[in-house]
């Protein structure tokens, strides 16, 4: 999806930092998110990725910089107005987080009676409507713990959709799933996307999935925002030919080692140099594969 220099972002994130007990996990990040694209926010386990997410909702505040949702700055604004706010947004959580005492219709239902003053019979419809959209209509009344892994994702999303948000977060949508249960998944973020032509920002570190969805996507290191880019930009990092990679950057080439899954990079140098496998094993591990074919090959076709 391209976006012109006048477009507006519908998120729009500035110079944020966050630290934890005196350790940066946010530095100094800026990120745009422009109204009916998919952003796909990408990087390793303690990059910052969930970190940037609990402050873009508004669950977390940043130590400096700004997210302005809205024309609305979130990390400003008094709780009233982020509650009204929050009413334009759905999320997604890695584990669905169902009511297990509810039904699935009643979870979904709920925001509904929370949120609005809707007859209930308009509501039932309504919670019909978000059901058959993620493929579960038939299954309202069944509790979280009677249905499969990706059905509570799908019944979370239900849920997540119920106010008709104008932007959907999901927070590693296929984190658990089998292979063909994440395609779904997938499959189905795109249709909402199109069907509804709602704004998504994706957390993930499955890259089948990042390809999947992505109209552009954002890679984070330690905190530091490496690069945003369209997703066909980081297709052609990935399946740059070895003989090509000499004109990468040092944030290139750790980028490149992660999308295509190398055993051998700026990422496990960057590890070795800890000497945390010699502190954990007593050696050190040597007989890795070569960095000249990916670990990982993508599983679903392009």
């Amino acid at each position: 999806m391209s976006q012109t220099s006048e477009s507006k972002p519908i998120i729009s994130c500035r110079v944020l930092t966050k630290s934890f007990d005196g350790k940066c996990v946010i530095d100094g990040l800026n990120l745009d998110v422009y109204r009916g694209e998919t952003m796909v926010i990408m990087g390793g386990s303690g990059s910052g990725k969930s970190t940037t997410l609990r402050i873009m909702i508004g669950s977390l505040k940043p130590d400096a910089g700004s997210v302005h949702m809205f024309d609305k700055d979130i990390c400003s604004i008094n709780d009233d107005d982020l509650n009204d706010l929050r009413k334009r947004f759905g999320i997604l959580f890695q584990s669905g987080a169902l009511f297990q005492s509810m039904t699935i219709a009643e979870n979904v239902a709920l925001p509904l009676h929370e949120h609005t003053d809707l007859d209930p019979d308009i509501i039932e419809i309504a919670v019909k409507l978000k059901l058959e959209l993620v493929g579960l209509r038939e299954h309202a009344n069944k509790y979280p713990a009677q249905i499969s892994g990706g059905m509570k994702k799908r019944a979370g999303l239900a849920r997540a959709m119920s106010l008709d948000p104008e932007i959907l977060f999901y927070d590693e949508p296929s984190a658990g799933l089998d292979p063909v249960t994440s395609a779904e998944i997938d499959r189905l973020i795109i249709a909402l996307s199109k069907q509804l032509k709602v704004t998504s920002v994706v957390v993930t570190h499955e890259m089948d999935s990042a390809f999947a969805i992505a109209d552009r996507m954002a890679m984070l290191d330690k905190g530091r925002m490496l690069k945003v880019e369209s997703r066909e930009w980081f297709e052609r990092l990935r399946d740059m030919p070895d003989d090509q990679i000499s004109s990468l950057n040092p944030d290139e080439l750790l980028i490149r080692q992660f999308l295509r899954g190398d055993a051998e990079g700026p990422i496990t140098q960057r590890k070795a140099e800890t000497n945390y496998e010699e502190d954990l094993f007593g050696f050190v591990v040597n007989d890795l594969p070569s960095a000249g074919t990916p670990s990982v090959e993508p599983t679903r076709n392009k």
